[in-house]
């Protein structure tokens, strides 16, 4: 279990933290960064669960490693992996 003060300390140093849940195993978090998705989305381009592979791998704090090798417990995370990249809207205006 991690604790309320850990999440907070994570968060000072990583900004937005998540926690997903499959199944009965959690685990935490952090979003990822330009690097990590140019790397994911090249490692995709082979193999299509690659991508959620490198961002488990490189956004990890902590949590239950099933996560990380249990295939099952992977696979409902990977459901949600995308969610923790942060898009923020942009608008183009012609001038």
């Amino acid at each position: 279990m991690v604790s309320q003060e850990q999440i907070q300390e994570w968060k000072k140093t990583h900004g937005d933290v998540f926690k997903v849940t499959s199944g009965d195993k959690v685990c935490y978090l952090r979003s990822p960064k330009r690097k990590e998705l140019a790397f994911a989305s090249m490692a995709s381009k082979d193999n299509p669960l690659a991508f959620n592979e490198v961002i488990l791998k490189s956004c990890w704090l902590d949590g239950d490693e099933d996560i990380r090798t249990n295939d099952a417990y992977f696979m409902g995370a990977s459901q949600v992996i995308g969610e923790i990249i942060q898009i923020k809207e942009a608008k183009l205006e012609k001038l």
